[in-house]
């Protein structure tokens, strides 16, 4: 070989290897800052995930951090059980580690009793984020006893007068309905394709339509509860029960509510749910009171939201929005403005301000959320629902990446 073809040759093998770099790098690389932000973030992630798995025990799941630096674990009737599994399995199929599957499943089937639980809505997170994402990963038929009991047991406390699912059982309201409560249809939307019972669909359907008329403001900021008479089906209140005032956007419902109507729209295809999801993204992504960095205060009207030592961020709802959009951004041509937004979100909660390092935060992912800032509990900690629709982000982010590239390709 001459040397003219040698160093021909040499430059083909490089630009080769370069690309091939290149393209395994594409999710990791984000669009255009070249920083290893997303395999940071996952390397980290996955290995929280499998020393908590190590530590914590099965149904004693943790749930966030006490001010005293001691772990709150909750017992299997906590709203937020599920979350830790469901993290487990997300931490899973981005890693395909299948040490992780097993601590998954260890503690999935440990909450086989919340199937019988009927005095809440929240048998979506409890039971759907954990076996849902179960068998969803496996295809393993063991999951699906609690899963139709539970789905029967969320589709019982539907009212057709009111057109809504009641979320509590407690305090003096005759039906109250949460914006939360928008989270859980997925739940029926999936039970009615697995178990083909179209009563759920019906139901699902018609709760968003509700919450759709009653819950939102002209601006499509939503109130946190309406409370309705369970006879008449009329509108009885509208209230908060965590957001700062009655008529203030608390920052989590406004995530619920975006998350709630993208997936509702994926699963009816009826354009009203696209519209309002795309109508709260607007508000949301425009709030004069959104920080730069994208991760909201607890409640968008408190007066030092933009303050650098002003009301604490709401990592939680960062995490929500952020999977929400990217969501969002796969049904719409002006998809990309979505995907920027939460690409911004994603690389702000892996920088070493919210991302926990490694063997800190008591294994928790992600740090800065708030529970109740009313009740003085849980304020600027982890919490277990900010680490899995962090992961959700990650994995959803990681999905749009890699099927750009393969339209490119």
């Amino acid at each position: 070989m001459n040397k003219s073809l040698f160093f021909v040759f040499k430059r083909a093998i490089v630009a080769f290897f370069l690309s091939t770099m290149l393209y395994s790098s594409a999710v990791c690389q984000g669009s255009g800052n070249g920083n290893n932000w997303f395999s940071n973030a996952e390397e980290r992630a996955v290995y929280q995930l499998k020393k908590a798995a190590s530590v914590y025990k099965v149904q004693q799941n943790p749930r966030s951090v006490n001010a005293d630096g001691t772990v709150r674990l909750v017992s299997m009737r906590d709203w937020t059980n599920g979350f830790f599994p469901g993290s487990l399995w997300y931490g899973y199929e981005l890693s395909k580690d299948p040490t992780l599957a097993a601590d998954a499943k260890r503690f999935t089937l440990a909450l086989d009793s919340v199937q019988h639980i009927t005095d809440t809505h929240d048998l979506g997170f409890m039971l759907y984020c954990s076996y849902g994402n179960a068998f969803r990963l496996t295809s393993d038929s063991i999951y699906l006893p609690v899963l139709r009991q539970g789905a029967k047991h969320l589709y019982a406390r539907y009212n057709p007068k009111v057109g809504a699912i009641r979320s509590w059982d407690f305090g003096n309201w005759q039906f109250p309905v949460i914006i939360d409560n928008m989270m859980n249809l997925e739940f029926l939307f999936w039970a009615k394709k697995q178990f083909q019972v179209n009563s759920y669909f019906e139901a699902a359907n018609q709760h968003a339509k509700t919450t759709l008329r009653h819950h939102f403001r002209p601006n499509y900021s939503s109130y946190h509860l309406i409370n309705y008479n369970p006879k008449s089906g009329k509108v009885v209140s509208k209230e908060t029960h965590q957001g700062l005032t009655d008529e203030s956007s608390w920052a989590r419902g406004q995530a619920w509510g975006l998350y709630g109507y993208v997936m509702s729209y994926e699963n009816t295809k009826d354009p009203i749910f696209l519209k309002q999801a795309e109508k709260i993204a607007r508000f949301i992504m425009n709030h004069p009171r959104m920080p730069e960095d994208k991760i909201p205060a607890w409640d968008f009207d408190v007066h030092n939201a933009l303050e650098e030592h002003g009301a604490p961020r709401d990592v939680s709802a960062a995490a929500v929005i952020a999977s929400a959009l990217i969501r969002l951004s796969t049904q719409t041509a002006k998809g990309q403005i979505y995907a920027d937004y939460a690409e911004d979100i994603l690389k702000t909660l892996c920088s070493d301000q919210y991302l926990a390092k490694k063997d800190q935060n008591a294994y928790f992912i992600l740090k800065h959320s708030v529970g109740a800032f009313l009740y003085n509990s849980e304020i600027d900690t982890p919490i277990n629902y900010a680490d899995y629709y962090f992961l959700e982000a990650l994995l959803r982010y990681k999905a749009l990446k890699m099927e750009k590239t393969d339209v490119a390709g």
